[in-house]
């Protein structure tokens, strides 16, 4: 037998370099489209007004459960105790130190017109107008705004709020008016305590580096601030509480998404309610400006 010529091997081919399908379903999710500029701003706009109409909801509930009995008298007062008695280190620091630098501020400026007299009525009458119902309602609202947020967020994602509707109760009675009602009652009290650690602190500077004296200080603050300074600034700060309050306990109840949610909520609280009472003081000045005596 003659030998039969074999054929060369064949050389495999080269792997591809995409493999084919192998009919699988891919469980990565597909890519986000970001919507466009305008389609963002609608969105945007939609959402606000969603949330004013939670937030409506919420007032209104509340309200209405202010005449239900019983009334939850020992939440409240707990609720005055943690938003109001644990708040006053941060409004005594924060107070005393804008009244020392507020009075050097103002002495650098007044100084080259020779108006250092001027310093006791500017400081004061700024403090009760503006300065203490004000920056004390952003740092503190900051403080328990974010506090609210994260009590009743931790309570929402564990289904505590589902359990207390399951047992008839409302949470806008059990969650929501204690800490509304405790805002609006602290609020003012922590306002008239930054008013006088802030005019303490002005006149320490003021007697150490200007040379004027307490009783001098104090005179001169008084011949210019009125009664209607103080209200006007008093006035606004239930507002502010309320603000604090409701924001807070909104994005509380909205919260999903466990304790991420409950981070992304509180962080939202702090942004809106520093928004909210900035654009709320603007009106109220507006109000007492126009109402009341100058």
């Amino acid at each position: 037998m003659s030998d039969v010529e074999q054929p060369p091997p064949s050389i495999p081919a080269p792997p591809p370099s995409v493999p084919p399908p192998s009919g699988r379903i891919s469980g990565l999710p597909p890519p986000v489209v970001e919507p466009g500029f305008i389609d963002g701003q609608v969105q945007r706009i939609l959402r606000f007004v969603e949330h004013m109409g939670d937030i409506g909801q919420l007032t209104w509930k509340a309200g209405r459960a202010l005449f239900q009995r019983p009334l939850e008298v020992s939440a409240t007062i707990y609720q005055i105790d943690s938003l109001g008695v644990r708040s006053m280190g941060i409004v005594a620091v924060t107070s005393l130190f804008i009244g020392m630098v507020m009075t050097i501020q103002f002495a650098f400026g007044l100084q080259r017109f020779g108006g250092l007299e001027y310093i006791p009525r500017v400081i004061v009458l700024s403090f009760l107008r503006e300065l203490g119902p004000t920056l004390t309602a952003i740092i503190v609202g900051g403080r328990i705004g974010s506090g609210m947020a994260a009590e009743v967020g931790a309570m929402n994602v564990t289904e505590q709020v589902d359990a207390i509707r399951a047992l008839g109760g409302e949470p806008a009675k059990k969650l929501v008016l204690p800490r509304v009602a405790a805002a609006m009652i602290v609020m003012p009290l922590l306002s008239i305590f930054a008013d006088a650690l802030g005019t303490l602190g002005a006149m320490f500077v003021s007697a150490v580096e200007y040379n004027i004296r307490p009783l001098l200080f104090m005179q001169s603050a008084l011949e210019t601030v009125l009664l209607s300074d103080l209200i006007s600034g008093l006035a606004k700060t239930p507002v502010f509480g309320f603000i604090i309050a409701i924001v807070g306990c909104h994005f509380g109840l909205s919260t999903r998404g466990g304790t991420e949610g409950v981070g992304q909520s509180t962080t939202r609280t702090v942004v809106v309610v520093s928004i909210a009472i900035l654009v709320a003081d603007y009106f109220l000045t507006r109000i007492f400006v126009a109402f009341l005596p100058a």
